[in-house]
């Protein structure tokens, strides 16, 4: 009796196998259609986006380098006032902290800009 059962559910697991395989073999043959966005009735958003041209990108991405270099400078010519004017051996002035911090970013700025 064990062995006729033993039998028995192996078949039925064999079958219900390949019973189960196969829809799914067949429906990953099967292409999709892509999902539509939009309302019915709605036209299809072109394919073709206007892009602007790279050459336009780099030179505007050039002239903002420009800018902030010519920013960078300027402050790096005001913390140089602000640290002649302060003595730092006694006192740390908050604006000389925020000032070189603000220099940081900006540089940081600059270097990601231009790597791109």
């Amino acid at each position: 009796m064990r062995e006729s059962r033993r039998k028995f559910i192996w078949l039925l697991a064999a079958s219900g196998s390949l019973l189960g395989w196969r829809p799914r073999t067949r429906a990953a043959q099967q292409p999709s259609a892509p999902p539509r966005t939009g309302f019915p009735g709605e036209k299809e958003p072109e394919a073709k986006e206007h892009k602007p041209s790279t050459k336009r990108v780099l030179e505007e991405n050039q002239k903002d380098i420009k800018k902030s270099v010519e920013r960078l400078y300027d402050l790096a010519a005001e913390l140089k006032a602000e640290v002649e004017k302060t003595d730092s051996t006694e006192i740390l002035s908050l604006r000389l902290v925020n000032k070189a911090e603000e220099i940081e970013k900006l540089a940081r700025q600059i270097k990601n800009r231009a790597k791109g």
